[in-house]
């Protein structure tokens, strides 16, 4: 089954709304007309009503880092899923291994995270990975199996169309370290392998998996040219136009 690429752009907690209409005025131009992916930027909250009406009329979505479970209410600090479409957001990341390690999201949380998204038309793109504590012991394929599981209690293949899963080994996020093309292709496979068994086969050949984890120029062909690979989720090298827009032309 032919699945069409997402390459997304994870700008964490960097730029200003200046930095970021910047940003989007010299990205555009060089992904114009540019269909064989879909392309996504991820900024902070603050960013997103400025980065989403840069984008606006083009061919690149804009979505949020985060939300919260809850349609609304007392929650100091976050984000509804209501209050990103009103501003014209289409996706959400969710469970990045950064909100798991800092901000001790568990695979419950996701869940929520991941009915809220789907009850609203949100796209969500579900991060998972292990540490590298735990592919040294040779847990790999028994956390993601873990993670995927949790992440889609209650979950039906009828609703699970729009989900995006996104393998991010943490041991090579920010630290320079990739996984090679095998070693990614072989995690894809747990996954699809899990969502296969959860849901069946057909959603689990129609499903995107990402990968994520020190993406760059100079790797993207290599791994995004894998058939397992649909895509990649980008960090650092989505934070320049020219960096971020090379990936996207792998």
């Amino acid at each position: 089954m032919s699945r069409k690429a997402l390459i997304a752009a994870n700008w964490k907690m960097y730029k200003t709304p200046a930095e970021a209409k910047a940003f989007v005025d010299a990205f555009l131009p060089l992904v114009a007309g540019h269909t064989r992916d879909e392309i996504a930027l991820f900024p902070s909250p603050v960013l997103l009503p400025t980065v989403i009406e840069a984008a606006k009329d083009s061919n690149v979505a804009v979505g949020a880092q985060n939300i919260h479970f809850a349609e609304e209410g007392a929650y100091t600090g976050e984000t509804s899923v209501g209050q990103l479409q009103a501003v014209g957001g289409t996706h959400t990341l969710i469970g990045h291994s950064e909100r798991r390690q800092y901000f001790a999201e568990t695979d419950e949380i996701v869940n929520k995270k991941l009915h809220t998204a789907l009850k609203h038309g949100v796209v969500p793109i579900v991060c998972v990975g292990e540490v590298l504590a735990e592919r040294e012991a040779g847990q790999t394929a028994h956390v993601l199996k873990t993670q995927i599981a949790g992440a889609f209690v209650g979950i039906t293949a009828a609703a699970a169309g729009p989900i995006v899963i996104a393998y991010e080994p943490v041991w090579a996020i920010g630290t320079g370290k990739t996984a090679t093309p095998e070693i990614a292709v072989d995690a894809h496979k747990i996954i699809r392998a899990e969502v296969a068994k959860l849901l069946g086969a057909d959603v689990a050949a129609a499903i995107r998996i990402l990968y994520g984890g020190s993406v760059k120029p100079d790797n993207a062909t290599s791994l995004l040219g894998e058939e397992e690979i649909d895509g990649a989720l980008v960090g650092g090298a989505s934070l320049k136009p020219d960096s971020f827009a090379a990936i996207v032309k792998y």
